[in-house]
């Protein structure tokens, strides 16, 4: 039977998506171009990694009964009303956003396109993308003219990983289409996942909107580790400070530090140019210095450790030190963007003895290798000569594991007050 929905990437955009799509009765069909990935969604595995405590087998069972099916056969997307392309756009090694993932879908895409289909693009992308990149591979594609023979829009992925309180329906979804009437085209499809669309001016207005919330979490972030720098400097407790500071009715909101900043968003501290023929743009100065800060985090908390081990006449050489909770949000198992990688391999650099412990990641690997995996928590945090609390999931007994550890290092200020050093 044809789908309604075709949601091209099942990664940490997509299978969201899917799941409001197919819970509100769109049938939707998933497009992966890895023909194993889409072989085990048809047989009712879950993928490993990024979807660890994200989806669950009785999700997944709930979603095919709610008419998802899956396909590595482009040929499939021909059929379908709206395609929403959630392809991934990890960044490069120039700390710059790499599209070819939104290419390749949109090329999939453009071979099938038919008139009057509604296409939409949720990656994290650079503004006017939508429009120079994207609206050229499917216009030549496919001999169609966007706005005329089929709508184009953007609307900018809100995913908060692990929020218990704001899901797919209940956050507002932003929407910004080539023409007016792309536009509510495309706010038509979203206002039957969701309760709220809120409309852009333009694409690229919807694609700054993603770019301003991803770069004000980033700055706000970047303020509060430097206030966790200069309290311990000074011997104040942070957390204390924030804890009163929350308190004001307007004007703050509190941010929280941390060994470092995740995720799939893409801080832009300059408007540089990802694909070719695009000059850049003026650089944002403020975005630019809050990711030198949050880059400095992990060199941090290395330095803490050693410390802390220096303080009780231990060295970091051949120091046993584990790292509890390696991906970037709590309770999931998305390690995209975590500082842990970056502390685990100056701890190994230092000649420590890195494990670690994650309920949502059973495998690990930095600088090439394997890192030993804790299975038997209390026991490797009992024989750890330095315990570091880089996310906490909500599994983990903090008061209990404070009793256990020689010593705990939390990053996160989720221990009780005075059962663990804070960052």
């Amino acid at each position: 039977m044809p789908a309604d929905l075709a949601v091209i990437g099942l990664g940490h955009l997509g299978i969201p998506l899917v799941q409001a799509a197919t819970a509100a009765g769109v049938r939707t069909l998933g497009y992966d171009p890895d023909p194993r990935a889409a072989a085990d969604l048809r047989a009712g595995r879950l993928p490993s990694g990024a979807w660890n405590g994200a989806l669950s087998a009785a999700e997944l069972r709930r979603m095919t009964a709610g008419g998802f099916r899956t396909t590595s056969d482009p040929a499939e997307l021909g059929r379908v009303h709206t395609a929403v392309i959630c392809a991934p756009t990890p960044l490069g090694t120039d700390r710059t956003a790499t599209l070819s993932a939104v290419g390749e879908a949109a090329r999939a895409l453009a071979a099938q396109l038919r008139p009057h289909t509604t296409v939409v693009l949720e990656s994290a992308v650079y503004p006017g993308t939508t429009e120079e990149y994207l609206r050229p591979i499917l216009e030549d594609g496919s001999g169609l003219r966007a706005g005329r023979d089929f709508h184009l829009a953007y609307s900018p992925g809100r995913l908060d990983p692990g929020n218990r309180t704001h899901g797919y329906a209940n956050t507002p979804k932003v929407i910004g289409g080539l023409t007016p009437a792309c536009t509510e085209a495309a706010a038509a499809f979203y206002s039957r996942l969701t309760e709220k669309v809120v409309r852009a001016r333009g694409p690229r207005e919807a694609e700054t909107v993603k770019l301003l919330e991803t770069n004000y979490r980033h700055v706000n972030i970047a303020l509060v580790n430097e206030m966790a720098v200069f309290c311990q400097d000074l011997g104040v407790d942070l957390w204390d400070v924030i804890r009163c500071a929350e308190t004001k009715p307007f004007g703050f909101q509190a941010f929280r530090p941390g060994p470092g900043v995740g995720g799939h968003g893409v801080p832009i501290a300059a408007d540089l140019p990802p694909y070719p023929g695009r000059a850049p743009g003026r650089p944002l100065a403020m975005v630019e210095l809050a990711q030198q800060v949050n880059g400095r985090m992990p060199g941090y908390v290395t330095r803490r450790c050693a410390a802390l081990l220096n303080e009780h006449g231990k060295s970091a050489r051949g120091a046993r030190v584990l790292l509890l909770g390696v991906s970037y949000k709590p309770d999931v198992g998305d390690q995209e963007g975590s500082p842990a990688r970056e502390i685990a391999s100056r701890l190994m650099e230092l000649g420590a003895e890195v494990s670690f412990h994650d309920p949502f990641v059973a495998r690990w690997r930095v600088l090439g290798r394997p890192v030993p995996r804790a299975d038997a928590l209390y026991e490797a945090v009992a024989d750890a000569d330095l315990t570091v609390l880089l996310q906490h999931h909500r599994s983990y007994d903090l008061q209990g594991l404070a009793v256990k550890a020689q010593l705990l290092l939390d990053t996160r200020g989720a221990s009780p007050a005075g059962a663990a050093y804070r960052l």
